[in-house]
């Protein structure tokens, strides 16, 4: 194939037992936008690591540009022209942003870093992107929206001729999709080629030329994006019918099951949160939207316990718990599942079962009684770590496999499966479905929508629209801190929310006036 920039034959990797490529054959055209779909644990990304130079195949051969490559590491794909932005950010919490993009590839004045090099090339990108990046903010104290946009303008300091994106949307609002997808297709449109990994079909129907879907390590469909349909790729990625899960209305609504009351956070003289009052009542979804970095992840945090409140209240089944500890928090009745499933959400180097059941170690049936209180019983704890995993189809080896090992989406199943598993009256879920597949997105969706059926209290912090207009009874938005606006379930149209998330005027009874409570 003449035109081809990336060629991959035959393309085989298993770990132990786990068969994660099997034969794989995937060509990419110069110029194009190839999505690369399928659930998680389908060997997309084992396969992009192989290609990138991340990890070694056991059998097949890579062609780039018509050569035969062999890659021991990403330095040989990069010197090849491949680059990547990672869907588990790799970036230095300690530098600043300029720091970062340009690390490896440092512009220089005599034998130092020219900084302000650095910094002009990071607002160049920016602005012509449309990335909004300040070159000198240090990236440990950025939300994960905004790590985000600093992995795409790091891959694009260097200009690779052949560009993989692994999940780059997951943590993007519907305007920044908007204006990534531009990027990708001026960027194709000079010649590269992109591949876009993905479990979001839309995404794939609107800016990919071609797709391949990857099922249980095997090729099970290859299209050309303008004559394929999106059921046509879910029964390509599951082999079955997905009907995407929708609230059907809460029922009669409990007490105040949480209760946030004029909630301020400010660090180091800049105010995160400001004046923020909000409820969620048992047998209520409340759904929190926002631009990544406006408040959401410092409100999460505020209830939390992970932040501590300048000012005001926190109170959890009718407890203060302002003055309390993360974990005291959670013995109140608070379940998490926190953004970073990588950094807060798992131990990577544990087990499945050690993670799965973490927490909730020191109690029956995993914790010992009576002249054993306080040993760990490890029979008990794999029982029932392989009784949640089974549960919450956590595909692993077994249940020692490392969390670290498994796809994104089975260790958010992992997350998800410890939180959900213990009925704590009040549940923060935090970007819940980000990065994981069609499948995976319809359990988790069933799963929230079953907790709140059962008489429990939701705060779903969400930057996917969609997720949040599927499964809130309310919407409400925070723009610079502050809770801007309210919406009932009918009242949360894309447009409505999607203004005030900016913060533009709304319409209609949704608007929420100064230090109204939610």
């Amino acid at each position: 194939m003449t035109d081809a920039a990336v060629t991959l034959t035959g393309i085989s990797k298993r770990y132990g037992a786990v068969v994660a490529n099997d034969s794989v054959d995937l060509v990419l055209r110069r110029g194009s936008v190839h999505a690369v779909m399928g659930e998680n644990g389908a060997g997309k990304s084992t396969l992009m690591s192989i290609l990138f130079g991340l990890t070694e195949p056991d059998a097949g051969t890579i062609e780039v540009g018509g050569v035969e490559r062999r890659f021991r590491g990403p330095a040989d794909a990069i010197a090849a022209g491949l680059g990547m932005v990672h869907q588990h950010f790799r970036l230095f919490d300690s530098m600043s942003v300029a720091e970062n993009v340009v690390y490896g590839a440092e512009p220089t004045r005599g034998a130092l870093l020219d900084r302000r090099a650095a910094a002009e090339r990071v607002r160049e990108l920016s602005d012509r992107y449309g990335l909004g990046l300040d070159p000198d903010a240090n990236v440990g104290r950025l939300s994960a929206g905004v790590r985000q946009r600093v992995e795409i303008v790091k891959a694009l300091h260097r200009e690779a001729e052949i560009l993989i994106l692994d999940e780059p949307s997951a943590v993007l609002t519907p305007d920044e999709v908007t204006s990534l997808f531009s990027v990708i297709r001026r960027a194709a449109d000079a010649g590269t080629t992109v591949v876009l990994v993905t479990h979001k079909i839309q995404e794939v129907l609107a800016i990919s030329d071609e797709v391949t879907v990857l099922r249980a390590g095997r090729v099970s469909g290859r299209f050309a994006t303008a004559e394929v349909t999106g059921p046509q790729l879910i029964e390509a990625m599951t082999g079955r019918d997905v009907v995407p899960v929708s609230n059907a209305g809460a029922r009669e609504l409990g007490g105040i099951a949480l209760s946030v009351d004029r909630a301020t956070v400010v660090e180091q003289g800049i105010t995160r949160l400001d004046d923020v009052s909000l409820t969620v009542r048992t047998g209520e979804i409340v759904g929190v939207a926002g631009v990544s970095g406006n408040g959401q992840h410092e409100l999460v945090e505020a209830v939390l316990g992970a932040v501590a409140l300048t000012s005001g209240t926190v109170e959890i089944a009718g407890t203060d718990v302002s003055s309390l500890d993360v974990r005291r928090r959670r013995l109140a009745g608070l379940a998490v599942i926190p953004e970073d499933r990588r950094g807060e959400g798992t131990a990577v180097t544990m087990t499945t079962a050690e993670n799965i059941t973490a927490g909730h170690h020191r109690s029956a049936p995993i914790s010992g009684s009576g002249l054993a209180k306080g040993w760990l019983k490890r029979r008990a704890q794999r029982e029932e770590a392989t009784r949640l995993m089974a549960d919450y189809d956590v595909r692993a080896e077994s249940d020692q496999s490392l969390v670290g090992a498994l796809s994104g989406g089975n260790a958010q199943k992992v997350v998800v499966a410890r939180e959900l598993s213990h009925g704590a009256p009040v549940l923060i879920a935090e970007q819940p479905t980000q990065g994981v597949d069609v499948g995976a997105i319809e359990s988790i969706h069933t799963r929230l929508l079953e907790y709140r059926d059962a008489g429990r209290a939701v705060l779903l912090v969400s930057h996917e629209i969609t997720e949040l207009q599927a499964l809130a009874d309310r919407v409400v938005v925070l723009f610079a801190g502050r809770l801007v606006a309210e919406f009932s379930r009918a009242e949360a149209t894309t447009a409505r929310i999607g203004a005030a998330m900016t913060g533009g005027v709304t319409s209609g009874s949704g608007d929420a006036p100064e230090g109204r409570t939610a």
